[in-house]
């Protein structure tokens, strides 16, 4: 008995030991740990509990047969991050620079089929040099299992993607199908084609960092999420992310206790908007006066910065905030704030998590390139993203709600449960300048003084829409708020609307203006 012991324990070091410590050593020296190493600094202490360990490849071509490939170049399991059960996979480079095979992908779709039974999110940590070529089309079959299993599990448990390392070809749609990706600066890349296909096709030169590296999937492509400054911090963060989360669409995500007074005045935001509506200010002031501690998570804070998405906490309850951001090109809604805006509300409806919208925006952004982009079905994702959601919805305006973006913004006409409006409010079809010019346009030109009518107009049409009343009247407006009581009304619609029940008609799925 003791022989077999010891035999398990030899077996179960050489697996552990991966491709070796010269490789391990490897690793370290480009600043990135191994992949157990990055499964300890994730989960709670000593939670992490192993899975296939003993999974072997089975590929006989080009000398597999005679390679050995510890736990298959990934390691898979379950462990806690804040007593709560999470799976995860993660790829070790230090085996055949954790190329996916048959076998390797066998693992991982035990992961999610796990995941999804119990419902428990999925992290998975992608660091490998992309399909295993000796095993050709098993290796391609290996990933259309997995992207079949993201897409399954989409909107039912959490799904967390981590680029510690390469991730090119077809290995990046993994992450793109999953609700958050989280890359590392100087670590991090992914591409569908690197920079010496690109070169010898297209003829561009372009390096790593600049095709795939962290920022440009975070400031241009919108791909990515999150960037971190190294891996402790990156799993750090992922820890937090997971904190706003339900375990699964079957549940409500996880309340915090509170100390921070629910019925805190914000008096910094009766005096926080300039004096002309034309000037700029920062909405994420506005947002941390609000939340719980003044601590909000941003997602994506550097793509379409014009609109602000992410997480905090109202009374220890996880709200989504969307808002517009009146530093960049005024807050309009552009082509890409539209789908970063729309694909984070989806996420939040898909986990129960409220809505929480800022409004201050004067419109759709205009232009051709904005036309010939496709604004007009870019911009519908946002409407579509609203109206489909069924979670508590509180929306507060601002300053400026003009036509369109008025309405996109979960105006209480896309189903917005709680609408409160600042007395700073401007909610109209358009800015009183433009309405003027329109309305009055005949008035103007016959006047001996066109520009005296035109001031006179403007202020005529200021007074009379550019407001918050007119739509109080309609009961667009659920109320007109002190800028001080804006945290205690917030807590207050989230709390009345904690028991929300709301469906939608049976189908199969809708469309999404995609």
């Amino acid at each position: 008995m003791q022989d077999k012991i010891e035999t398990l324990v030899t077996l179960k070091d050489k697996i552990v030991a991966g491709g070796g410590a010269k490789k391990i050593e490897k690793q370290h020296s480009l600043g990135k740990m191994t992949a157990r190493e990055r499964i300890a600094a994730l989960f709670d202490e000593e939670s992490f509990v192993e899975i296939d360990t003993f999974v072997e490849q089975r590929c006989t071509y080009f000398g597999m047969d005679k390679m050995e490939v510890p736990g298959e170049g990934v390691v898979t399991g379950y462990g806690t991050v804040d007593n709560r059960l999470v799976y995860v996979f993660a790829q070790d480079f230090t085996v055949i620079g954790g190329t996916l095979g048959e076998m390797h992908a066998s693992k991982i779709c035990k992961i999610f089929e796990l995941a999804m039974k119990v419902g428990a999110p999925v992290v998975g940590i992608n660091d490998s040099g992309g399909a295993r070529i000796q095993e050709a089309v098993d290796a391609m079959r290996g990933y259309g299992d997995i992207f079949y299993r993201n897409t399954i599990a989409s909107g039912v448990v959490p799904q967390i993607s981590v680029i510690m390392g390469p991730c090119a070809g077809g290995a990046t749609y993994s992450p793109a199908l999953t609700d958050f990706i989280f890359m590392v600066d100087k670590i991090s890349n992914m591409f569908i084609t690197g920079p010496q296909v690109i070169k010898a096709v297209t003829g561009e030169d372009v390096t790593v960092e600049a095709l795939g590296g962290p920022m440009t999937h975070n400031s241009i492509s919108g791909v990515a999420h999150f960037v971190c400054p190294d891996e402790a911090a990156c799993l750090a963060d992922v820890r937090k992310l997971l904190g706003f989360l339900p375990s699964s669409n079957r549940e409500l995500p996880p309340l915090a206790p509170c100390s921070d007074p629910v019925g805190r005045l914000c008096g910094e935001l009766d005096t926080i908007l300039p004096d002309s509506s034309n000037r700029t200010y920062d909405m994420r002031r506005i947002i941390a006066s609000v939340v719980d501690y003044h601590d909000f998570f941003e997602v994506q804070p550097y793509y379409a910065q014009n609109i602000i998405t992410g997480f905090a906490r109202v009374a220890g309850q996880p709200v989504g905030i969307i808002a517009s951001q009146p530093q960049v090109m005024a807050g309009c809604i552009d082509i890409n704030a539209s789908d970063k805006s729309s694909r984070f509300i989806s996420i939040c409806d898909s986990f129960n998590v409220p809505l929480l919208t800022f409004v201050d925006v004067p419109g759709f952004m205009p232009g051709t390139n904005q036309e010939y982009g496709g604004i007009i079905r870019h911009g519908a994702k946002l409407l579509y993203a609203y109206s489909e959601a069924t979670v508590p919805k509180v929306t507060v305006i601002v300053r400026k709600a003009y036509g369109g973006a008025y309405i996109a913004m979960c105006s209480r006409h896309l189903g917005a449960d709680m609408v409160l409006a600042w007395p700073t409010s401007e909610i109209a079809v358009m800015g009183a300048e433009g309405a003027a010019n329109i309305i009055f346009k005949k008035e103007i030109e016959s006047a001996e003084n066109p520009e005296s009518v035109r001031k006179n107009k403007i202020d005529e049409y200021t007074a009379e829409f550019s407001n918050p009343y007119q739509a109080a009247k309609r009961g667009y407006i659920d109320d007109v708020i002190k800028p001080s009581e804006t945290r205690k009304r917030v807590a207050s619609a989230l709390g009345m609307l904690a028991a929300k029940c709301e469906s939608r008609p049976a189908k199969k799925h809708g469309n999404f203006p995609v």
